[in-house]
């Protein structure tokens, strides 16, 4: 799986809808990255000069939050917590079992678009620690073997396909 090429018709869209609206930048930002995966460089010029606003203000914002991204990320999103409840709790070795299990480092994406490896302060659900997310979907109470188990299920999804 490649990233998605730039549509440019699609993205000038999804900039019209928003235009002239600079409190609409940041759902203007979801729909692009929804979109594309990520909010392509080249887009931030364009989205400043519909919005009426500087691109500083619009990569600003895009590097603030951690929801989004200016490279493309895999098609599952790997996230490890790495908070007091997680760390104290096996945090580490979860991660360093995700960084074997996949090949990656964190921050690093696999060459086939396919995994993305990230850490985060607080996924929010201490009380399951030490935890992850794959996407959306939250796993905690991890083990090592529980880590092997969650992405042979995101393996085989891609190897059924």
């Amino acid at each position: 799986m490649e990233p998605k090429e730039i549509d440019w018709e699609r993205l000038n869209l999804i900039i019209d809808k928003n235009k002239g609206e600079k409190w609409g930048l940041i759902p203007l930002l979801q729909e692009v990255q929804e979109t594309f995966g990520y909010v392509p460089p080249e887009s931030i010029d364009l989205i400043a000069s519909a919005l009426g606003l500087f691109p500083s203000q619009v990569q600003g914002v895009v590097t603030f939050y951690s929801g989004f991204a200016l490279k493309p990320k895999g098609k599952y999103v790997l996230r490890v917590c790495q908070g007091t409840a997680c760390y104290v709790k096996g945090g580490r070795s979860i991660l360093r079992m995700m960084k074997k299990e996949t090949g990656l480092e964190v921050n690093e994406t696999s060459p086939d678009y396919q995994f993305t490896l990230e850490t985060v302060a607080c996924l929010g659900a201490c009380f399951l620690a030490p935890t992850m997310m794959v996407n959306r979907a939250y796993f905690g109470k991890l083990s090592p073997a529980k880590v092997t188990s969650v992405l042979a299920q995101y393996k085989k999804d891609e190897v059924e396909r």
